[in-house]
């Protein structure tokens, strides 16, 4: 099939691959404008820009992929349907009704559930055991399109956004490529949303990535790693931001082994006492592997972090250069 594909970052730079890897024609590629990044202010072409090129496929980098002059632009490629992942911009009911077979749309979700800009983030956040990708007609709305095709993935317990993204792009490929070829033989069925199991993914924003202690381990652990590695999750200690990349939430406090107390350490009669009457964010031990902090319900113990003007490290390696003892309390920018 001729296909004019319209995406940005990564995610759409896989499905990109895919479809030319499946022996489609891919006539353009739309993305957005290049950006400038980093102190050098460099302008940098997004992934798309750079896989299409690679295969020799025109690049169109309209500002405005609604404007007149970018439609005009668009039909002086004539394709059987326009593929958009990750794209950035909304598309006009203009631009959706000039493909012959419509716009396909690849949605990191299993629709009609998590709509909407960051469905990878929070599928994590609110403990979905499943997830996916749905091909989907696209129409004026936002993610209501029909159902054409879908492929779900389990969400693993150590999953973060970073590798449940990794593994949507790569199943956002072959959903893609199995739906062309559905296509091509009139076997693709269109199925509509039941708007009574809709929900919505609004977009993240650096405020979600703090931590707030009163909440369970189990939900703080899931922040965590819907925040990883962007925006990231944090919280506050001695007045600096501090990071958190990886932790496990402990369901009971006194499951924290005496073995694994280091000398400064509350001792296990403190520990079993705290269980009630701990306070949220209170340090309860150090070992040489982690930090373990008092949740709403249970505790999180810390694997590796990083504070305001440091690199990233592991637990043990923070803990040579700064001394957290138990009894301290995380939180607050103060």
């Amino acid at each position: 099939m001729k296909i004019v594909f319209m995406g940005t970052p990564e995610y759409a730079a896989a499905a990109l691959e895919a479809i030319v890897s499946a022996g489609h024609e891919v006539v353009a590629a739309v993305t957005q404008p290049d950006r400038a990044k980093g102190r050098s202010k460099a302008l940098l072409p997004p992934p798309v820009k750079i896989h299409a090129l690679k295969y020799e496929i025109p690049v169109l980098q309209p500002r405005r992929i609604k404007k007149p002059e970018a439609i005009e632009e668009l039909k002086q490629y004539p394709a059987d349907a326009y593929v958009v992942a990750a794209f950035g911009q909304i598309l006009s009911q203009e631009i959706l009704d000039i493909p012959p077979c419509g716009c396909l749309n690849i949605h990191a979700s299993l629709l009609p559930g998590y709509r909407g800009a960051s469905p990878i983030q929070h599928v994590i956040l609110n403990g979905e055991k499943k997830t996916g990708i749905t091909i989907m007609q696209m129409d004026a709305g936002i993610d209501t399109g029909d159902i054409l095709y879908q492929k779900e993935i389990p969400i693993q317990d150590d999953d973060n956004y970073e590798t449940l993204h990794d593994k949507l792009a790569v199943l956002g490929g072959q959903a893609i490529t199995e739906a062309l070829t559905l296509l091509e033989q009139g076997k693709l069925t269109q199925k509509k949303q039941q708007e009574n199991l809709s929900s919505y993914a609004p977009l993240i924003g650096k405020e979600m990535g703090e931590l707030d202690f009163s909440q369970g381990a189990a939900a703080l652990d899931r922040r965590i790693r819907a925040m990883t590695p962007w925006p990231s999750a944090y919280t506050f200690y001695q007045g600096k931001q501090l990071k958190i990349w990886k932790a496990e939430p402990v369901s009971s406090v006194d499951r924290v082994s005496m073995d694994s107390l280091s000398t400064d350490s509350l001792s296990m009669d403190t520990l079993s006492m705290n269980t009630s009457g701990r306070v949220p964010g209170e340090i309860l031990s150090t070992d040489k592997e982690s930090v373990t902090v008092a949740a709403g319900e249970g505790a999180l113990r810390i694997y590796e972090l990083q504070l305001e003007g440091r690199k990233r490290m592991t637990a043990h390696d923070f803990l040579l250069g700064i001394r957290m003892r138990p009894g301290e309390v995380l939180g607050g920018a103060h």
